[in-house]
C-alpha cells in the first residue's frame, strides 16, 4: 500500500520539473493523479512514464491562469472519484521576465499576480470545498525561498510568493476544523527545465554549487516531491500552517558563502 493509495491528487503545472517530480511521486504512490499543464510535450511524457509505471493519470491541459481551465481542471478532479478530491498541489509559478522593479510596469505586475498567486486563490477556491465536505484533505502550495528574503530584480515576484505563504497560513488556521490540511514548501535552485542547473552555474565548473549550497548541489525534482508527498500523506497528519525551506539550505545560510580554503565568508567576491 502506498503512501496515497486510493486518493485522488490534482496538480498544477505537472508534467515536468517540480510538478513532474511531485505527479510522478504521487502516481507511484497509489494515487490518482489529475495532471494540468500547457505543454502538450511535457504532458505526453509524464503521462507515458506514469502509465509505464503501473499508476493512474488523467490529463487536464491548460493554461491555469484563464478562469476556464481552472474550472475545467477543477470538474475533471472532481469527476474522478465522484466529487471526492484528496489532495490539491497549487505548484505553477515563475519568475521570469525578471526586471527592476522601477523599468516594470502594471502588465509586468499584472503577469506576475496571475502566474504566482491569483490561480492558487482560483484552484484552492474550486476544489476545497469538496475537501470541507469530506472533512479531510491536504492542500500543498509551491512558493519559494525569495519570499523570505530580499531578492534584487524580482521585487514583485517575491512579493507575490510572499502572499502565497501568507495564504497558506491563514487558510490552515480557517480550515483546520474542517479536518483540511494547508502547507506549502519553499524551493531554492532547482534544477529543472524552467531553472536548468547550466543556467544557473553561467559557465562556472559544477563544483562552484559548493560555494553556495551548504549541501553542495542543485536539487533535482524528486527532492521537493518527496517533502510534497509528505505533506500531501498522513506522515504529515498533524502539521498545517507550515512553510518547509526545500533549498539545500541556502536560506539558512543566507549571505555565507564557502571559500575554497574550507572558511566562510559574508564578504562578497571580487573579481
Amino acid at each position: 500500500m502506498g503512501l496515497l493509495e486510493g486518493k485522488v491528487a490534482a496538480i498544477t503545472g505537472g508534467a515536468a520539473g517540480i510538478g513532474g517530480g511531485v505527479s510522478r511521486r504521487f502516481a507511484a504512490e497509489g494515487a490518482t493523479v489529475v495532471l494540468n499543464d500547457n505543454n502538450e510535450e511535457w504532458l505526453s511524457a509524464a503521462v507515458a512514464d506514469i502509465e509505464a509505471a503501473g499508476g493512474r493519470v488523467v490529463v487536464a491541459p491548460g493554461d491555469i491562469r484563464k478562469p476556464e481551465v481552472v474550472e475545467r481542471f477543477a470538474a475533471i478532479a472532481l469527476g474522478v472519484a465522484g466529487g471526492r478530491i484528496d489532495v490539491l498541489v497549487n505548484n505553477v509559478g515563475d519568475f521570469r521576465p525578471p526586471g527592476r522593479f522601477l523599468r516594470t510596469d502594471e502588465a509586468r505586475w499584472t503577469a506576475m499576480y496571475e502566474i504566482n498567486l491569483l490561480h492558487v486563490l482560483r484552484c484552492t477556491r474550486a476544489l476545497a470545498p469538496a475537501m470541507v465536505a469530506a472533512g479531510s484533505g491536504s492542500i500543498v502550495n509551491v512558493s519559494t525561498v525569495e519570499a523570505q528574503r530580499g531578492i534584487p530584480a524580482n521585487a514583485v515576484y517575491s512579493a507575490f510568493n510572499a502572499g502565497v505563504e501568507a495564504f497558506t497560513r491563514s487558510l490552515a488556521v480557517e480550515l483546520g476544523r474542517e479536518g483540511v490540511r494547508v502547507n506549502a514548501i519553499a524551493p531554492d535552485l532547482a534544477d529543472t527545465p524552467q531553472t536548468p542547473a547550466v543556467a544557473m552555474l553561467a559557465g562556472r565548473d559544477p563544483s562552484a554549487f559548493r560555494h553556495w549550497v551548504p549541501l553542495g548541489r542543485a536539487g533535482a525534482p524528486q527532492d521537493y516531491a518527496d517533502v510534497v508527498l509528505f505533506l500531501a500523506s498522513d506522515l504529515s497528519r498533524f502539521v498545517t500552517g507550515t512553510v518547509i525551506p526545500v533549498d539545500g539550505g541556502t536560506l539558512a545560510a543566507s549571505g555565507w558563502y564557502l571559500r575554497d580554503d574550507g572558511r566562510w565568508t559574508n564578504m562578497p567576491a571580487i573579481p
